[in-house]
């Protein structure tokens, strides 16, 4: 019985410490794939994150507090991502939640923001119909597939000469989706689809799936895929002496990506959000201070991770607390201007008037070859 007292003493007195640590800071959680096959975007999310949080400290903060980023592991898994926001909810009692990248890991979280009504802001989930669940605790400051996919089609089939088409993707909600956007698009202009195929996270042989790829003959190779994932198959295409043209969705333009596929990089188109060679006053600086914060330019990730945290800390200043629903509504009434443009919400929480940029790889660097704003729906 006297352990049983104790015990709750020790909580009650860990819970005490806990709520007065919140009034003290506000608290932002941040789910992102910190270990797996999509780790190496998760962290360039965490670094945009984290410089967000330090300009915004180092000028006092918000509401005359300083903001303290709490960040878990998701791994991009529903079931871990779900845990994670448990965790940063019940006890570490954040006031705005951020994530969880993967669409599969976003669409799971999205109930218990909803459950606990706590607004949820992705940076980085592009799934389209996220934002068509009625979920009014939902932001998405993200391009989606569809967008990508009506912007950019009729560019790639006509830059490209495009005929025919192979489809791969990761197996999962985005994998998917960019699949059927991009394939839907394309066969709407006249290209014919060559082959449909998906692999798991954390793949690392293609070689089957190329020899598949190899009988279809296709003029161009579509691919969904992240930094781990995707510069092993371009490597792999390119080892099997594939000389296909290849476009896609996803890591493409980040530095990461092109490090890690060296020589076999060069020449990939990708529709992006975000690339450090688009010239804008406003985005050289952002890459001035991140590669002197950690000695790279940012990718779309490290861009997705520092606007998703400017706009969440801004909504917390304008709602003039850290009062949920006063959040949520602030959130509504956001204008900010990015490196790749300004971002508003619409009604269902998707952002809109940012540019996204259609580039191909030259000399290890991204070049913009096409760029559009990204219109309201």
């Amino acid at each position: 019985m006297k352990q049983a007292i104790l015990a709750n003493i020790i909580l009650a007195t860990v819970g005490l410490a806990v709520s007065a640590h919140a009034q003290e800071e506000i608290r932002i959680g941040l789910v992102e794939p910190l270990t797996g096959s999509v780790a190496y975007n998760g962290n360039s999310v965490v670094e945009g994150a984290k410089l967000a949080i330090a300009e915004v400290n180092a000028v006092g903060g918000i509401l005359g507090k300083q903001v303290r980023l709490i960040v878990e592991d998701g791994q991009c898994k529903p079931a871990n991502s779900v845990n994670a926001v448990e965790k940063l909810v019940q006890k570490d009692k954040v006031a705005v939640l951020v994530g969880a990248f993967c669409s599969s890991a976003t669409a799971a979280i999205m109930p218990v923001a909803q459950k606990y009504k706590i607004p949820l802001v992705t940076g980085v989930s592009s799934k389209a119909d996220l934002t068509e669940q009625s979920n009014p605790y939902f932001f998405r400051a993200a391009e989606t597939d569809a967008l990508m996919a009506r912007a950019f089609a009729k560019i790639l089939a006509k830059d490209l000469k495009l005929t025919s088409v192979a489809y791969i993707g990761v197996n999962d909600d985005w994998g998917r989706g960019g699949v059927e956007e991009f394939a839907r698009d394309l066969s709407g202009l006249g290209v014919k689809k060559a082959l449909v195929e998906y692999f798991d996270h954390g793949t690392t042989d293609f070689y089957t799936l190329l020899a598949k790829l190899r009988a279809a003959k296709p003029d161009g190779i579509f691919v969904a895929a992240e930094t781990q994932d995707g510069s092993i198959l371009v490597k792999q295409i390119r080892q099997m002496g594939l000389n296909t043209k290849v476009f896609g969705v996803g890591s493409w333009a980040t530095p990461d990506f092109i490090n890690l596929t060296g020589e076999a990089a060069e020449g990939i188109h990708a529709a992006v959000p975000y690339a450090s060679s688009m010239d804008t006053p406003r985005n050289q600086a952002f890459v001035k201070k991140y590669e002197t914060q950690y000695k790279t330019k940012p990718g779309k990730y490290g861009a997705a991770g520092y606007n998703a945290m400017n706009i969440v800390t801004a909504a917390i200043a304008r709602a003039g607390s850290t009062d949920p629903e006063a959040i949520r509504e602030a959130l509504h009434k956001t204008r900010y201007e990015a490196p790749n443009g300004v971002y508003e919400f619409t009604k269902k929480g998707q952002a809109y008037g940012f540019e996204a940029v259609l580039v191909r790889i030259e000399g290890k660097e991204p070049k913009v070859i096409a760029s559009t704003p990204v219109a309201m729906h």
